[in-house]
């Protein structure tokens, strides 16, 4: 029997995929020479989940691997139509960030509230100053995304006695549909994006999206970059639409030094580090490893991608 060729499409520091020993022929690619060797290879593990390197390298005719598994939650950054198109497999990293992600998010929202930006500078500068901050509890949160990553933060969410609704793609028991984002966000205290970048979601945070927040509500982005107008955030701000945000993604990463972002009023802004706690890179290899030996042996794969929604079908 053939020994199948694994792929990786590399990043600093490498998958630990010493399980595979012998079972697969581990090759490794760069941007550079991605597209000289995927018809060649089997499988393709992208690793490098920051690279859009798939997108152009992808063969579409002929030889071209059989799975592409990618170390992380979105697809948005590989898929294109050709990959699409085609009968290969794509599965993603999903389970590895739920709960890091709601954490980080139930970080955010507490900052936030408890003007904990402002304690620090205060400090900085040796000033006491007495203030008075926002309870959480009873304040309401709309989630948009009906992943388990946004079902994940809505839970940990309600452990703080916030009321929270999730909006999906279609409307189902506890969830509800993109007709109901505008009345939700119009209420909501926090306005938290989770939702895949799609089509159908690219931008959808817009200057009307913006307009129709409270002035008090605050804005939350650790989905992905594309879904917010960047400028229309900033413009919010500035104008007091909204009371704050924060954004752990952004249409281009890393984000200049030179963007605006940097230094607009009630931002916080951080480096797409939402869902990466310890050893997360260890989880990511470990999921690889276990799909790889459901492939080996002709079992179903799990977290398969439904290449033309952009993301695992469920609730």
């Amino acid at each position: 029997m053939t020994t199948p060729t694994l792929l990786v499409l590399d990043t600093d520091p490498l998958p630990r995929l010493g399980r595979l020993t012998g079972r697969a022929r581990i090759e490794h690619a760069d941007e550079s020479t991605l597209a000289e060797r995927l018809p060649h290879a089997d499988v393709l593990l992208v690793w490098d989940f920051a690279s859009r390197a798939v997108r152009s390298a992808w063969p579409g005719e002929g030889p071209r691997p059989r799975w592409v598994h990618t170390a992380s939650a979105g697809v948005d950054h590989l898929m294109c139509p050709e990959l699409a198109a085609s009968d290969t497999v794509v599965t993603n990293a999903r389970g590895v960030f739920d709960q890091p992600i709601a954490e980080y998010v139930a970080a955010l929202v507490l900052t936030m509230a408890k003007d904990l930006p402002r304690t620090w500078e205060l400090q900085r500068e040796r000033t006491w100053r007495h203030r008075e901050t926002q309870r959480v509890a009873g304040t309401r949160a709309c989630v948009v995304g009906s992943g388990p990553i946004g079902r994940t933060i809505a839970r940990t969410l309600k452990a703080l006695d916030m009321t929270t609704a999730i909006v999906g793609r279609t409307p189902h028991t506890g969830i509800y549909g993109p007709n109901d984002l505008d009345r939700l966000i119009a209420r909501a205290d926090w306005v938290i994006a989770a939702a895949p970048l799609t089509e159908q979601t690219h931008g959808m945070f817009d200057a009307r999206r913006f307009g129709v927040m409270q002035p008090s509500a605050r804005f939350i982005n650790i989905g992905r970059g594309g879904l917010v107008v960047e400028d229309a955030l900033a413009q919010a701000l500035a104008k007091r639409w909204i009371a704050g945000a924060a954004l752990d993604v952004f249409e281009h990463e890393p984000l200049t030094p030179d963007s605006p972002l940097w230094e607009c009023p009630g931002l916080i802004v951080s480096p797409h580090m939402s869902g990466d706690t310890i050893g997360w890179r260890d989880q990511l290899g470990t999921q690889f490893v276990e799909l790889y030996e459901r492939w080996e042996a002709g079992r179903p794969l799990l977290n398969v991608v439904d290449k033309k929604r952009g993301y695992v079908p469920g609730r």
